[in-house]
């Protein structure tokens, strides 16, 4: 057991005396105590000064600001003297420009400016997509190129082929567009008309305007697939009429592995244009019998899928 340190005796009633008015409060209370007891006196008067200087900040900022929405804010903003460096202008290039160096033309955000004549031929294929016919012959007799293309490598032909504009498609081709010109989606006007725009008499007389004008029938898209393939995938019963009458491969194999008869089938749907275009490639002489790259057969197809009127006119021309 540990001795006293008195002999007094303890009282329990005995009052803690109260502090006088000379009594200096607790300095461990105070964040500065703490700061000098961990940095030392440097560190609590850095301290001490940084806060002061916010302090004073604070109440400056507080008179001079003026209150969100006052009524002096406006003049006070327009008042206020520039903080920037007044501008000092450059003087005048004194540098001599290289012999037969063209002017420049850039834009002030350091973009080329585009030449007159790029300007005009990109009007042109404008002016085509939209059928302008009035425009268009305005651009090529303003000298635009024929052969001009866009951002997606559009001629004025392509342009105008899927829009169906056939009165600009004539006026185009009579200065000497190229129907076989394709663009980034390897399309070209003939393509177009043999499947991009419908299956009316107006796309009709686009496609014989093609063919009459040098179409390529044996040129392929970007499926490895002949126009009419691609009008049989879409049911378009006058297009695979007049494309049967060309000297088209009735029997070409795309990337996917299917004919013309095959995708009639396969992506027809079994309706009646499907139908009916299924009925010309038979009558036309296509192979009824030449299967996709998995071996399966257009019969079977036509079976599988419930066809039952397409599998009729396999069946009567022999298929199996």
């Amino acid at each position: 057991m540990m001795p006293r340190t008195s002999d007094a005796p303890l009282s329990l009633s005995a009052k803690p005396a109260k502090p006088s008015a000379k009594t200096i409060p607790d300095r461990r209370l105070s964040p500065l105590y703490f700061t000098r007891r961990a940095f030392g006196g440097f560190a609590s008067r850095f301290l001490a000064g940084a806060l002061a200087g916010l302090a004073f900040v604070a109440c400056a900022d507080d008179e001079v600001r003026p209150k969100e929405g006052s009524a002096h804010e406006s003049a006070i903003s327009a008042t206020a003297p520039s903080t920037s460096l007044p501008a000092t202008p450059f003087p005048p290039s004194t540098a001599t420009p290289l012999p037969g160096a063209a002017p420049a033309t850039a834009t002030l955000a350091g973009a080329p400016t585009p030449s007159a004549s790029a300007q005009r031929d990109q009007d042109l294929i404008a002016a085509a997509a939209r059928g302008d016919l009035a425009a268009v012959r305005t651009r090529l007799d303003g000298g635009a190129s024929i052969t001009a293309r866009d951002a997606s490598a559009r001629t004025a032909l392509i342009a105008a082929a899927y829009g169906g504009h056939l009165e600009v498609a004539e006026a185009l081709i009579a200065r000497g567009a190229d129907v076989n010109a394709k663009d980034n989606t390897v399309q070209s006007a003939y393509l177009i008309a043999t499947s991009e725009i419908g299956d009316s008499p107006n796309t009709l007389a686009f496609l014989r305007l093609m063919l009459r004008s040098g179409a390529d029938v044996g040129s392929l898209d970007s499926y490895n697939g002949t126009g009419l393939i691609r009008a049989a995938d879409r049911g378009f019963v006058t297009i695979v009429q007049e494309l049967l009458r060309t000297r088209i491969n009735i029997d070409h194999v795309n990337r996917l592995g299917w004919t013309a008869l095959l995708e009639a089938i396969i992506l027809g749907g079994g309706d009646a244009r499907h139908t009916e275009v299924v009925g010309l490639l038979v009558g036309a002489g296509a192979n009824v019998n030449l299967a996709d790259g998995n071996g399966k057969s257009p019969l079977a197809h036509a079976r599988d899928r419930g066809y039952r009127e397409m599998a009729a006119i396999l069946e009567a021309a022999g298929a199996r």
